[in-house]
């Protein structure tokens, strides 16, 4: 037991059930957009996305390009604020592109919709979104994806604070290879 599994109350996905639903969405988004000529364009929301985004773009077998996008809502809080911004923005024209928006997890969808939006206004031409985490038993905003994007889940995520594989609390956890239920007394 390592010094940061003390401070999970349950393991909720192991690394190899993630490692084995993060290859099945490579095939899947591979067989569904082969056929495109254009590479589409994988944007990472920066920072708890990052460890999903690397191991999925290897598992995608396309020419594809790879950026970054930051949008915070949470700061070293647990509730989202409800009023994401852009700190972070892209270095890559998306001009006329699909996009996929690869989050670690999509809680009141406030941060996608932001985040959709902000695309849109670069021109993106489609806006898919690939998120590890969906708990739509918190979700808020009912986004509206762009041109003919599709929405990939991993796991469906029970209404509990995750942390791992990407996640955190207050910067921390994010190196954790799974991902589980941390104890209500590391952040009450």
């Amino acid at each position: 037991m390592s010094s940061l599994d003390k401070h999970i109350e349950k393991v909720l996905f192991s690394a190899q059930t993630i490692a084995d639903r993060v290859a099945q969405l490579g095939s899947e988004i591979t067989s569904e957009f082969s056929g495109d000529a254009e590479p589409p364009v994988f944007v990472g929301v920066a920072t708890g996305a990052c460890l999903f985004l690397a191991d999925l773009v290897r598992r995608i077998d396309l020419p594809i390009s790879i950026d970054f996008i930051r949008a915070d809502s949470y700061g070293s809080g647990t509730v989202s604020s409800g009023s994401p911004r852009i700190s972070f923005d892209l270095k890559l024209d998306i001009t006329n592109k699909h996009v996929f928006l690869v989050e670690d997890i999509v809680d009141t969808g406030n941060t996608l919709n932001c985040l959709i939006e902000h695309l849109k206004l670069k021109k993106a031409s489609s806006v898919s979104v690939c998120t590890l985490l969906d708990k739509p038993s918190r979700r808020k905003v009912y986004f509206k994806l762009l041109g003919d994007g599709k929405f990939y889940s991993g796991f469906e995520c029970p209404d509990e604070f995750v942390v791992g594989y990407g996640m955190d609390f207050a910067e921390q956890f994010r190196n954790l290879s799974y991902i589980g239920v941390l104890k209500p007394e590391c952040y009450m």
